[in-house]
C-alpha cells in the first residue's frame, strides 16, 4: 500500500510504500535532512515533527517522552505507516567556504624539474602530410604514423571519443596538431603504456600551461591544487566541505549510509560534486587578463588527476562497495587502483584525461597517508619518527627511511566539533582558543573569524582546536578532575545543571550570535576522553608492538589541516600529545595534497609512493586486548600513568 507524505518544505508530497523511512521519503521529495551518524540513530540530528498521521518510531534514542508526544521522530529511525505530514526543522547548513580556504599553502617547484624526464604527460607537435588519390592512408594510422616517426611512440592507444572526433579536426587544421598523451615507462626508458589523451588543432606553443590537478578526498574536507605541468608551479588552491558530510561525519558512518537503497551513488555524488566545483574554483582562480584580454582555463583543460585520500572515501569515489572495511577480517576491495579514465570516474576535467588514485596499505590506512609520509620525508631520514595525521580517523607512522609500521584508530568526530553538543567545524564563529581564570573561573576566547587587530566577534560553537583548549584549561584549574568529572563544589554560576545534565558555560547566551549558551557538558567531555584515549592508545601500542620507547622517538610529525592548529602545551596537557619537548614536534597541514602534488609532477616520486605502501607493517589493533588496555589507561587526564607526563605533573604543583 503506498501512502502520501507531504513536507511542509517541499513543493509536491511523494507517494511511498508502508514501512519507507522518512528519510528516503525526504530525499525522494528533493528535502535535505542531514544524517550525520550515517542513519544509524545515534546523532539525533535528523529530527522531524509528525503533525499529522501515523509512523512507527524503530527507536527514540535523544528523544525524551516529551518529545515524542510533540510528534518528534528521527527520520532516519521512523518508517511511513499512513499519509502523513511532516515539518522539516531549518537544517545545518555549513558555511559554503572555509575560513581557510584563501589560505594559500606555500610550496616550492622540485629543484630541477624538467617535465620531459620527470612526469608522464607529453605533449606533441604533429605534421601529417594531407591524404590524397595516391596516398589513401586511413586518419587513425596517419595520426599514428605521425607519432611513431616525429616521436617515436609506437604502441599508442587511442579512445573511441578520439576517434569520432579526428577526421574532422585534422582537416579544419590543415593537418597541423598537437597530441597529448600519458606515457609509463619503465626507469630503463622501455614505454609500458602510451595512452593518447587528447588531440588539439594546431602546434601549441611548448610554454604554454598543461593542466594537472592535486586532489585530496579527506572525510571532512576536500581540496585541490591545480597545476602548470610545464613550469610545476601551483597556480590555484581550493579547499571546500565533503558533501558526504550529510550522510555521516566519519568513515564507518559513510559505510553504513551507502548500504542502504541507494546510499553508494548518492555518496559517490557527493563528493564527485564536492570535487569538480573545486575544479571550477580553482580553473576561475587561475584565469587571468593578459594584454588586455581575459585567459580562461577551464576544467576540462585538465588533463590528468592524482588522488589521495583514505580507502573509504576512494572506494565511494568509484562507486565500490566498502563493507568489507568495517567487517570482521576488515579487508579493502582493492589498494591500489588501476590507472582510470576521467570520464569513467565521473571528475569533470579531460573526459579522457588519467585519474590516479594513489595506493594506500589497508583498510584504515589509506593513500592519504602514504602521500603524507612521503611528502613529510619521513622514508627519507635515519631519525625515529612518529607521523600522526589527526582527524575522525587516527592514522598513525612510526619509523624511518629503513623501516615503517604503521595502524588506524578510531578517533571519532568529536575532534572535528560533532559529538559535542554546542560543537561546530573550523569556520567563521568558531571558539578556536579558550583560558580560564585559575580565580574566578572566567572564560575569555578567541573566535574564528574574529576583527582586525581581535576585534570581538561572537561565537556561535566550538571548534575542535577549542575544545583541547578548553579541556586542558577545565583540568589544569580544577574545574574538572582526572576523570573528566566536573566539580559542582566550585563557587561559580558557570557550572549548573542544564538539559543535557551537569555542564560548564564556556559563553553566556548574551556573547553569542544566536542568544543560546555555549557549553560542554560531561557526555561531551568523555567524547573528547575517547578520542584523545584513542590516538595516545594507538601510538603507545604502535611503538611498543616494536620496542622502541616513546622517549627515543626523535621527531613527531603531525599532519592534516586539524593539526596545524592544535597547541601542543594544551594537547599534552590532555594526553593527546607524548610529553617530550616542544621543539620535536612539527605541525606540516596537508602532508595529503602535498604528496599528491609531488605525485603528479615526478613519476619516481610517484613509484616511490608505491613503495611506501608495499614496505609499511600494518598493525590491526583490534587482533588482541593490548590496544584496548592501553585506551582505558589513556581514558583519564592525562593518563593513569602520570610519569608519562611529567611537565603536567610539574605543571600542577
Amino acid at each position: 500500500m503506498e501512502h502520501l507524505v507531504r513536507f511542509d518544505v517541499a513543493a509536491e508530497p511523494v507517494r511511498v510504500p508502508t514501512g519507507t523511512l522518512l528519510s528516503e521519503a525526504a530525499r525522494l521529495a528533493g528535502v535535505e535532512i542531514g544524517q550525520p551518524c550515517g542513519g544509524q540513530g545515534r546523532c539525533g540530528r535528523c529530527t522531524v515533527q509528525v503533525l499529522e498521521g501515523a509512523v512507527r518510531r524503530r527507536s527514540t534514542l535523544r528523544l525524551s517522552p516529551e518529545d515524542v508526544e510533540a510528534g518528534y521522530a528521527l527520520a532516519c529511525q521512523s518508517v511511513v505507516e499512513g499519509d502523513v505530514r511532516i515539518h522539516v526543522p531549518p537544517q545545518e547548513v555549513l558555511e559554503r567556504r572555509l575560513t581557510t580556504d584563501l589560505t594559500v599553502t606555500e610550496i616550492t617547484v622540485p629543484a630541477g624539474y624538467n617535465p620531459d624526464l620527470d612526469q608522464t604527460i607529453r605533449r606533441v607537435p604533429l605534421n601529417l602530410s594531407e591524404p590524397s588519390m595516391e596516398d589513401q592512408t586511413d586518419d587513425l594510422s596517419r595520426l599514428l604514423t605521425g607519432l611513431r616517426s616525429q616521436a617515436g611512440f609506437t604502441g599508442v592507444t587511442v579512445s573511441l571519443p578520439i576517434l569520432r572526433k579526428l577526421g574532422q579536426l585534422m582537416r579544419d587544421a590543415d593537418w597541423q596538431a598537437t597530441a597529448i598523451l600519458d606515457v609509463r615507462e619503465l626507469f630503463d626508458g622501455r614505454a609500458l603504456e602510451e595512452w593518447l589523451i587528447d588531440v588539439l588543432p594546431g602546434r601549441v606553443d611548448e610554454d604554454e600551461p598543461l593542466w594537472g590537478a592535486a586532489i585530496d578526498i579527506g572525510t571532512t574536507t576536500v581540496t585541490v591544487w591545480l597545476v602548470d605541468l610545464v613550469s610545476g608551479e601551483v597556480k590555484a588552491q581550493a579547499s571546500e566541505y565533503n558533501g558526504q558530510i550529510a550522510r555521516g561525519e566519519d568513515v564507518i558512518s559513510r559505510i553504513v549510509y551507502a548500504g542502504k537503497n541507494g546510499g553508494e551513488t548518492e555518496l559517490r555524488e557527493l563528493v564527485l560534486g564536492t570535487i569538480n566545483g573545486l575544479l571550477e574554483t580553482v580553473c576561475k582562480r587561475a584565469s587571468h587578463k593578459e594584454f588586455g584580454g581575459l585567459i580562461e582555463v577551464k576544467p576540462q583543460e585538465v588533463v590528468k588527476a592524482v588522488i589521495a585520500g583514505n580507502s573509504t572515501m576512494i572506494h565511494l569515489l568509484l562507486g565500490i562497495p566498502a563493507s568489507s572495511i568495517r567487517l570482521t577480517p576488515f579487508v579493502t576491495a582493492f589498494n591500489q587502483a588501476p590507472l582510470l579514465i576521467a570520464g569513467q570516474v565521473g571528475l569533470k576535467i579531460n573526459p579522457q584525461g588519467v585519474v590516479d588514485c594513489l595506493p594506500g596499505v589497508a583498510s584504515y590506512v589509506g593513500s592519504d597517508i602514504t602521500a603524507g609520509v612521503l611528502s613529510s620525508g619521513m622514508d627519507d631520514t635515519h631519525r625515529i619518527t612518529l607521523f600522526m595525521d589527526v582527524g575522525t580517523n587516527g592514522e598513525i607512522v612510526l619509523g624511518s627511511s629503513e623501516w615503517l609500521v604503521t595502524c588506524a584508530c578510531s578517533a571519532g568526530p568529536a575532534f572535528e566539533g560533532a559529538g559535542v553538543i554546542s560543537g561546530m567545524r573550523a569556520t567563521r564563529g568558531a571558539i578556536e582558543e579558550v583560558w580560564i581564570n585559575g580565580g574566578s573561573y572566567e572564560t575569555t576566547y578567541r573566535v574564528i573569524g574574529a576583527g582586525p587587530a581581535g576585534a570581538a566577534s561572537k561565537p556561535s560553537g566550538i571548534c575542535g582546536s577549542g575544545l583541547i583548549s578548553l579541556l586542558a584549561e577545565m583540568f589544569m584549574t580544577g574545574v574538572v578532575d582526572k576523570a573528566g568529572n566536573i566539580n559542582t563544589q566550585l563557587e561559580t554560576p558557570r557550572i549548573r545543571e542544564g538539559e543535557y545534565g551537569l555542564e560548564y558555560v564556556i559563553a553566556w547566551g548574551a556573547e553569542t550570535q544566536h542568544g543560546r549558551e555555549i557549553t560542554i557538558t560531561h557526555t561531551d567531555i568523555d567524547n573528547l576522553l575517547r578520542a584523545k584515549g584513542a590516538i595516545f592508545a594507538g601510538y603507545r601500542v604502535l611503538a611498543d608492538s616494536v620496542g622502541v620507547p616513546l622517549e627515543m622517538i626523535e621527531q613527531m610529525l603531525i599532519g592534516g589541516s586539524f593539526g596545524k592548529y592544535i597547541n601542543v602545551e594544551k594537547a599534552v596537557q590532555i594526553g593527546l600529545l607524548p610529553d617530550m619537548p616542544w621543539d620535536r614536534f612539527q605541525f606540516l597541514g596537508n602532508t595529503s595534497v602535498r604528496g599528491a602534488y609531488f605525485a603528479l609532477l615526478d613519476r619516481r616520486k610517484r613509484e616511490r609512493i608505491k613503495e611506501i605502501a608495499s614496505r609499511m607493517t600494518y598493525i590491526e589493533l583490534s587482533a588482541d586486548n593490548t590496544f584496548y588496555d592501553a585506551f582505558m589507561s589513556a581514558l583519564f587526564l592525562p593518563h593513569t600513568d602520570l610519569s608519562l607526563f611529567p611537565s603536567v605533573v610539574l605543571g600542577e604543583q
